[in-house]
């Protein structure tokens, strides 16, 4: 009986085709899995053997494309960040900076940080428009503000900034919010408000001089 030559390529498609036929049983999806790894590693193989440098040259190739995969992943997240990193300040309510302030308040006092930290540093952005320090402009965002607040009150631009971040970091749920980040923004509006009609400074004020006499 003469023998079949049957080189590895028609053998691995000719099993796997017969595998394939409807009296055999579905695999399951571990099962095609593991296939499918196989065949990856089969064609790598065969890729290797053909290739100048062998698997050295593949495990270069490999490596390069992995690292070019990270980086683009890396700068697509970069750019998704860049674009919803700066929220809006206001939605369709209008209300004054003592309303947003007294609302502040409220979800603080429930452990509600993130709603909190959004109405309070609304608090202080109304507040800005409401004694003239900023021009009320439509769409504005919580980093337009630090801009135009930092240029406004220089000493506490960087306080702005931050005020800033804490809310774009809550801003439609993306973190819950702490407590030190709203004492971060209520302190904010407090100092605001303890200087409306001047300019905050960037240090604290002096302490009161000692008035009584200590007992001998």
């Amino acid at each position: 009986m003469p023998t079949i030559d049957v080189d590895r390529d028609t053998a691995h498609e000719a099993a796997r085709h017969e595998l394939a036929k409807p009296i055999y049983p579905r695999p399951s999806l571990f099962d095609r899995l593991y296939q499918w790894l196989d065949d990856q590693l089969y064609r790598l193989t065969q890729l290797a053997s053909t290739v100048p440098g062998g698997w050295f040259t593949v495990t270069v190739l490999a490596v390069i494309l992995v690292v070019a995969v990270v980086v683009a992943v890396r700068m697509a997240r970069r750019a998704m960040r860049v674009n919803r990193s700066d929220h809006q300040l206001f939605g369709a309510a209008e209300l004054t900076a003592a309303a947003h302030r007294a609302a502040a308040e409220q979800h603080a006092s429930r452990g509600e940080w993130a709603a909190a930290i959004r109405e309070r540093l609304r608090a202080i952005a109304r507040h800005l428009e409401e004694c003239g320090a900023l021009t009320p402009v439509p769409g504005r965002t919580a980093g337009e503000l630090a801009r135009d607040a930092g240029l406004e009150f220089p000493a506490v631009s960087s306080q702005f900034t931050d005020a800033a971040a804490a809310f774009n970091d809550v801003a439609y749920g993306e973190m819950p919010g702490s407590p030190q980040a709203y004492r971060l923004v209520a302190d904010l509006d407090d100092r605001l408000r303890e200087h409306a009609g001047g300019r905050p400074s960037a240090t604290a004020p002096e302490a009161a001089p000692q008035t009584w006499t200590p007992v001998r």
